[in-house]
């Protein structure tokens, strides 16, 4: 509230709380920490999906590279087999 200050012009604010500012207050602040804890639970669910995924490329990866091992192997017999039918 606006009251002229004992020089003429000036602000005087009132300095009482009322109830429904303090609940408001209170709710603002429930829902501050609620959406804290909401974000805290997705980012923990983000993590454990992306520890899942890199998981599953670490073991696609192993298979890759077995195929990969046995793809050269197959490859030097195949030379192997050629150079005895050359001779």
């Amino acid at each position: 509230m606006s009251n002229e200050n004992i020089n003429g012009s000036g602000w005087h604010f009132d300095k009482k709380v009322s109830i429904g500012v303090l609940v408001q207050l209170v709710l603002l602040a429930s829902l501050i920490v609620g959406s804290w804890v909401n974000l805290q639970r997705q980012l923990d669910i983000v993590q454990h999906d992306i520890n899942l995924l890199l998981q599953s490329q670490r073991d696609w990866q192993n298979k890759l590279d077995g195929l990969n091992e046995r793809c050269v192997s197959y490859e030097y017999r195949l030379r192997t087999i050629e150079k005895k039918e050359k001779l």
